[in-house]
């Protein structure tokens, strides 16, 4: 048998072109389902805000007094405590709704404004820390279940009959928020120590173990792209979406990793165009709908590629299984 032939019988990956068309034409057909991005970023623009700078402020004044006996320079200082006031003065919690790494995107969240067309907002003020872990429970675990409602809309417009119930999907997502919020304690806290006393030793050995972390960022990012989409598509759980995930970026690398590279450049390089109005122009409007629009259509693109290219796996599986024969004993 010719393996060099049958190997060029074999289909090809799905193309990135095909599965951006797809993906933009989709949402075009079912605007309805810009939503929830929509409707996040009208309430974080136009809506109240809920503050904790009232809250944090005595304990910035703690910070300021035992940094002054530490003898850090007073010009540090103040450009410290300058930043972290401007920080929680326009910090609106409802921002924690945007979650990571299944949530709704947000435009707004990145940048909480404090004016709009209508003035500006209203500031309600959280007045005790146990009210404060309190909404950011409620508000992250909100961003959990409406994240996973937004992604399993856009699931149901790729593959109508077999995406994932509500219920199971939204159980599922709490699932994969928890598993990912707990690795980020478990992993991130350690490295973060790590990282620390590397750079305190010496800034090169720092450096260096930084830039190490990033290229081993970079071979990670295309299954955790990938991570939830079984979830939602395939009626997978946690355990079986990851090695879905997994599965895909082991045998379609490189096409993978241009797809995922191809998501960010476009999501990241209009983000600055949406942008450019100021927060008291009724232009940022346009910005909005045309992030949530964008955002979705990314999303469906990224469902596309990866209901095609599970496909095309299948396809090669199977197709390998019939043309190889069988091992004699």
């Amino acid at each position: 048998m010719n393996l060099k032939n049958e190997a060029q019988t074999l289909p090809p990956p799905p193309g990135i072109i095909g599965s951006l068309r797809s993906g933009f034409d989709t949402i075009a057909a079912h605007i309805t389902a810009i939503t929830l991005p929509l409707v996040l970023d009208l309430l974080l623009w136009l809506g109240p805000h809920i503050s904790m700078d009232q809250l944090i402020q005595p304990v910035l004044a703690e910070f300021q007094s035992f940094a002054s006996g530490a003898g850090i320079s007073a010009s540090d200082l103040k450009n410290a405590m300058d930043m972290y006031t401007q920080f929680f003065q326009q910090f609106n919690l409802l921002g924690v709704l945007r979650t990571f790494p299944i949530g709704i995107p947000s435009l707004m969240s990145g940048e909480m404004p404090l004016a709009s067309p209508l003035g500006a907002p209203a500031i309600w003020q959280v007045d005790s820390f146990g009210r404060l872990f309190g909404l950011l429970f409620l508000l992250t675990f909100c961003g959990w279940i409406f994240g996973g409602l937004y992604f399993r809309w856009v699931a149901s417009l790729i593959i109508p009959d077999t995406s994932t119930a509500t219920i199971r999907a939204i159980l599922q997502t709490i699932l994969y928020s928890l598993f990912w919020f707990l690795l980020a304690w478990m992993i991130g806290l350690p490295i973060g120590l790590l990282l620390y006393i590397l750079f305190a030793i010496n800034s090169l050995v720092g450096e260096g173990a930084l830039l190490l972390l990033g290229f081993l960022s970079m071979w990670l990012i295309v299954p955790v792209f990938f991570s939830s989409f079984g979830i939602y598509l395939h009626r997978q759980n946690v355990f079986m979406s990851f090695l879905s995930s997994f599965q895909i970026t082991r045998f379609a690398l490189p096409t993978s990793s241009l797809f995922v590279l191809t998501m960010l450049l476009i999501g990241a390089g209009l983000n600055f165009l949406w942008a450019i109005p100021e927060n008291i122009s009724w232009l940022t409007l346009v910005g909005i709908l045309g992030h949530a629009f964008i955002m979705t259509a990314l999303l469906a693109s990224s469902f596309v590629y990866y209901r095609d290219t599970t496909a095309w796996l299948q396809s090669v599986f199977e197709k390998l299984r019939a043309t190889t024969p069988p091992t004699q004993a």
